[in-house]
C-alpha cells in the first residue's frame, strides 16, 4: 500500500478580468481601514448600546412617518434635511454620532453622516440601517411599544443556521460572527 501525499502549489496570480485592475495590499489596507473608521454594523451598535452606549448619540435620520413605524430604542430622531439647522442643538459639540436611515438601498445615512461631520462631530454610519436592525432580530420601538421579529437566518448564519435552527454551540448574545 502506498501512502498518498498531497502537495500544494503556490497560488497562481488571478487571471480573470475581475483582477485586471486591483489595489495593492497597501492601498487595500488604507481603504478598508478608512471604511471601518466611518462605518459600524448593526451588531456592533447593538453591543455598544447594550454596554451603556455612553460616548455617542444614535440618530435616526428617516422621515417622521418612518420613525413612527419603528426605530431603534434609544435613538433620537432628526431627519437628514434638518441636521444642518438642528444638529448642534440636539447633539453637543464634539459628541460622537452614529447615524442610520432605512437600509442598504438608501444613502440617507451617508448624507446625514456628512452633515454631522461638517458640524464637527466624529461620526459613523450604521450600515444596513433600520432594515437590518429588524432583520437581525433586535427589538425596535413603535408608538405601541416594543416589537421584535425572529431573526432572518440569512443575516447572521452563525446564530441561527440556514434552516432557522440554532447552531450548536453558537452564542445567543449580540454579536456578528463574521
Amino acid at each position: 500500500m502506498t501512502e498518498l501525499t498531497a502537495s500544494v502549489a503556490p497560488a497562481a496570480p488571478a487571471t480573470t478580468a475581475l483582477f485586471d485592475t486591483v489595489a495593492s495590499p497597501e492601498t487595500a489596507i488604507a481603504h478598508f481601514a478608512a471604511r471601518l473608521a466611518v462605518e459600524a454594523d448593526v451588531s456592533d451598535v447593538a453591543a455598544a448600546l447594550a454596554d451603556g452606549g455612553s460616548g455617542f448619540v444614535l440618530v435616526d435620520t428617516r422621515s417622521d412617518e418612518a420613525w413612527a413605524q419603528g426605530h431603534v430604542p434609544g435613538a433620537v430622531h432628526l431627519p437628514r434635511r434638518r441636521i444642518a439647522e438642528e444638529g448642534t442643538a440636539l447633539v453637543g459639540p464634539g459628541t460622537a454620532v452614529v447615524v442610520y436611515c432605512w437600509g442598504p438601498g438608501c444613502n440617507g445615512a451617508t448624507r446625514a453622516a456628512l452633515e454631522f461631520a461638517r458640524l464637527g462631530h466624529p461620526v459613523k454610519e450604521m450600515i444596513g440601517g433600520f432594515e437590518y436592525w429588524v432583520r437581525e432580530g433586535f427589538a425596535y420601538e413603535t408608538a405601541d411599544g416594543f416589537a421584535r421579529i425572529a431573526a432572518d437566518p440569512l443575516t447572521n448564519v452563525g446564530r441561527v443556521g440556514l434552516g432557522g435552527s440554532p447552531v450548536a454551540g453558537a452564542a445567543a448574545g449580540i454579536s456578528c460572527d463574521c
